[in-house]
C-alpha cells in the first residue's frame, strides 16, 4: 500500500519521539499534530464535500452513505512516484513488500523501535545508482525494476531534486513543509540539478494539466500512475485516476462507451480524459476524493459488507452465554484447508461486529456479524448447511 512505511513513522517514531541535545524540553515544539493534520488533509470536511457532491450526483448520493470516512493522504510525491510504478499489474500484498524492500535495501536508518529498525523511503539518488536495477529483479520487482531505476535516474540526474516540488498544488505544501525551501528527499551530498525545461513546461504557477503531463514523461509512467501521483502526492484534488474499477462505474453507471459497453475491457486516451473532465464537471475541484468513494464501493469485498450480503461458509458454535451475552464462534477449516481463525463477537445493545483475516496462501477475509432478531426466546439450531440460525445469527464468509 502506497506510503505505510510513512504512516508506521508518523505514529510509531512520534511516540518515542526524544529532546534533541542541546536543548532544554521546555524549548522543544512537538509539531505532531501539524503533522497529521497535513497528512490526513483534515483541512478539508467530509461532511460538507459528501453532501455537495450528494446534491450534483444522484449515483453518489445512492451510493456514499454506506462509505463514509473516505480520505486522500497528502503523501510525498517521490514515495508516491515510485510506489506506484510498484503497483502496475500488481496486488497490495506485493505492492506493500516492494515498498518496504526499497525502505530496507537503500532508505536511510531512522531508529529501531522494539528491535524493529525502520528505514526511510529512499531518495532518487540512492535509487539511480548502478546495479540498481539487477538487484530489484533479484528482489522480485520483475520489469518494474527497469523503471524505478529509469526514473531515479531521470530525477535525480537530468530534472533535478526540487523538480517535484515545483509540480504540487501550492495550495496543499508537502508534508511538514511550510513553504517551498523544503526540497525533495536527497542523499548527503548529492548535487542539485535544474530542472529540463524542454521536456516539462515548468511556467509559474503549476496546474494541474501541466503536472499531469510532466509526470508522464517518466519511465513506467502512464495516464493513470500520472493521476494517482497528482491526487495522493501532489495535491491536485482535481485529478481523477481511471483504473478498471472506474471505467466499470463510468460505464455502468454514467452511461459510458454506449451500448454493449459492459463488455469494453480497453480505455483509449480520448475515452480516459472524457471519463475524467465528465466527474470534474460534477464532482468539483475534489473530483479525486469523490471517485474515491465511488472506487471503494465498487470493490466487491466492500460493496458486500455495505449491503450485508450472506455468503455461505462452515460454522460451529463453540459456546454461548446469555448473561454475559458473549458468543464464540469458530471457523472450521474443511479438508486440506489451512487452520481457520477464531471470531469472537461481542453483542450489544444494537449491533457488533468483528472481522479477522485468515492466513493462507490467498488472503480470505471472515467475516462474523451479530442482528438482532425480533424473537427473544428462540434457541440455537444448525440447518444441513451448518449456517448458525439463532437470536443471534452468524453471517461467515469463507
Amino acid at each position: 500500500m502506497v506510503g505505510i512505511h510513512t504512516i508506521i513513522l508518523l505514529f510509531f517514531l512520534f511516540s518515542v519521539q526524544t529532546t534533541p541535545k542541546n536543548e532544554h524540553p521546555q524549548d522543544f515544539e512537538d509539531d505532531t499534530s501539524v503533522l497529521l493534520h497535513n497528512y490526513f488533509v483534515l483541512s478539508h470536511s467530509l461532511t460538507t464535500l459528501y453532501t455537495q457532491w450528494s446534491l450534483s450526483d444522484a449515483n453518489f448520493a445512492r451510493r456514499a452513505p454506506a462509505f463514509t470516512g473516505i480520505r486522500i493522504l497528502n503523501q510525498d510525491a517521490w514515495e508516491t512516484l515510485i510506489s506506484f510504478i510498484c503497483s502496475s499489474n500488481n496486488n497490495i500484498s506485493r505492492i506493500s513488500q516492494m515498498v518496504m524492500k526499497l525502505c530496507t535495501h537503500y532508505g536511510p536508518y531512522v531508529a529501531t523501535v522494539e528491535g524493529e529498525a525502520f528505514h526511510d523511503f529512499p531518495g532518487p539518488e540512492a535509487l539511480a545508482g548502478d546495479g540498481v536495477e539487477a538487484h530489484l529483479r533479484e528482489l522480485g520487482f520483475g520489469y518494474r525494476a527497469k523503471y524505478i531505476a529509469e526514473t531515479a535516474g531521470c530525477v535525480a540526474q537530468v530534472y533535478g531534486e526540487r523538480w517535484l516540488l515545483r509540480l504540487r498544488n501550492p495550495g496543499v505544501p508537502a508534508l511538514g513543509a511550510a513553504e517551498e525551501d523544503i526540497s525533495v528527499k536527497k542523499e548527503e551530498g548529492a548535487e542539485e540539478k535544474e530542472p529540463v525545461e524542454s521536456k516539462a513546461d515548468l511556467d509559474n504557477p503549476p496546474t494541474y494539466q501541466k503536472a499531469h503531463e510532466a509526470l508522464l514523461t517518466l519511465p513506467g509512467v502512464g495516464p493513470k500512475v500520472s493521476d494517482c501521483v497528482c491526487l495522493m502526492g501532489l495535491g491536485w484534488g482535481e485529478s481523477v485516476p481511471i483504473d478498471t474499477h472506474v471505467w466499470q462505474i463510468a460505464q455502468r453507471d454514467y452511461n459510458f462507451g454506449g451500448k454493449g459497453s459492459a463488455k469494453t475491457k480497453t480505455l483509449n486516451k480520448a475515452m480516459y480524459v472524457a471519463v475524467g473532465d465528465h466527474f470534474r464537471k460534477i464532482w468539483g475541484p475534489q473530483a479525486g476524493w469523490a471517485q474515491s468513494v465511488l472506487f471503494t464501493a465498487n470493490l466487491k469485498s466492500f460493496s458486500e459488507q455495505a449491503a450485508g450480503v450472506e455468503k455461505k461458509g462452515v460454522v460451529k458454535v463453540e459456546e454461548e452465554s446469555q448473561e454475559e451475552m458473549v458468543t464464540t464462534a469458530e471457523v472450521v477449516p474443511k479438508p486440506g484447508k489451512n487452520k481457520g481463525v477464531v471470531v469472537k463477537i461481542e453483542e450489544s445493545e444494537e449491533m457488533a461486529a468483528t472481522t479477522s483475516v485468515a492466513m493462507s496462501r490467498k488472503r480470505k477475509t471472515v467475516a462474523a456479524e451479530v442482528i438482532p432478531k425480533a424473537e427473544p426466546d428462540a434457541t440455537v439450531h444448525t440447518t444441513t448447511t451448518r449456517t448458525l440460525r439463532s437470536s443471534k445469527r452468524i453471517k461467515s464468509q469463507v
